[in-house]
């Protein structure tokens, strides 16, 4: 009686453990797995430079990722939805890395662009400049040599000038009969100028007094001091009176052919400085005489 009791109490506990066993194999299964997927998600979605780049992608992820998540009866199902999201996460994530790559190369790409138009642009302005710089230069010298060449040419022009200004003085002294002496050029008026004992010049005479005018008026710059001398016929007292007439009477006709009178001075000697002896007509006649002496540049009449 007790082996049949045994053998149904074995049989009792058999048929409840295999219930058991079967409600438990019935109970939906939490995937564990999915964890590192949503990590993986959720590291990419904070990711300001991935997140945007990839949308489309990192929302199928998330559909895949809650899918996964879900409690699954079926062990082999959950692993594969498991499989499936960590799939999709890394599908979005190199996605999104690529995109961004291309992005960087791309606006690498454009700063090297812009860095080589840039230098570029610089070197052309640089060459511009210097090409400026240049022709300025150049303009410069080339100034400085139509500067110098005018300084030069005006020089030659001075010199000639200067050389036949002196050609002209010495042809005029020379029609003058002017002797240079240290107190300027001397020209000696004879008696022919005046009658004897006379201080009018003679009207016949005046011609002789032409060329003076002419030289006086043509130097301006010049000073004249006109000196009348006698022979030593006569008193001193009247030949010196004589003498300082017939000085003012050239001086009056100078003034008359334009020369100004401030540039005239007269002085009378009389018969104190003979340049021959009175002891002979010959003599006395080259006493008789007007001294013009035209001073230097840069002397005083005295």
């Amino acid at each position: 009686m007790k082996t049949p009791i045994r053998n149904a109490r074995t049989l009792i506990a058999t048929t409840v453990a295999s219930v058991i066993l079967i409600a438990c194999s019935a109970t939906p299964i939490q995937p564990k797995a999915a964890d590192n997927a949503r990590s993986k998600l959720t590291q990419l979605q904070s990711d300001p430079q991935l997140a945007s780049r990839a949308p489309v992608a990192i929302k199928e992820a998330e559909a895949a990722v809650r899918a996964a998540e879900a409690p699954q009866a079926n062990k082999e199902i959950s692993e594969h939805l498991v499989y499936i999201a960590d799939r999709k996460v890394d599908t979005a994530q190199a996605l999104a890395e690529s995109r961004l790559l291309v992005e960087q190369r791309a606006m690498l790409s454009q700063q090297r662009e812009r860095a080589r138009l840039d230098s570029r642009t610089q070197e052309a302005d640089s060459a511009r400049r210097e090409a400026e710089s240049a022709r300025m230069e150049t303009l410069a010298a080339q100034q400085e040599i139509d500067s110098a060449r005018s300084k030069a040419d005006s020089a030659r022009m001075d010199t000639l000038a200067a050389q036949e200004e002196t050609a002209e003085l010495q042809r005029q002294i020379a029609e003058l009969n002017a002797k240079t002496t240290e107190r300027g050029l001397v020209v000696t008026l004879g008696d022919v100028l005046f009658d004897t004992g006379k201080a009018e010049i003679k009207s016949g005479a005046a011609t002789n007094l032409a060329k003076l005018a002419a030289f006086l008026n043509r130097y301006q710059n010049r000073s004249v001091l006109i000196e009348g001398h006698t022979d030593s016929v006569g008193s001193e007292e009247y030949n010196l009176g004589l003498s300082q007439r017939r000085a003012d009477s050239v001086k009056a006709w100078l003034m008359s052919q334009g020369v100004a009178s401030m540039r005239l001075v007269t002085s009378g000697k009389g018969e104190s400085s003979p340049v021959a002896g009175n002891d002979s007509a010959s003599g006395r006649q080259l006493n008789r005489r007007v001294e013009v002496i035209i001073e230097n540049n840069g002397t005083t009449s005295r």
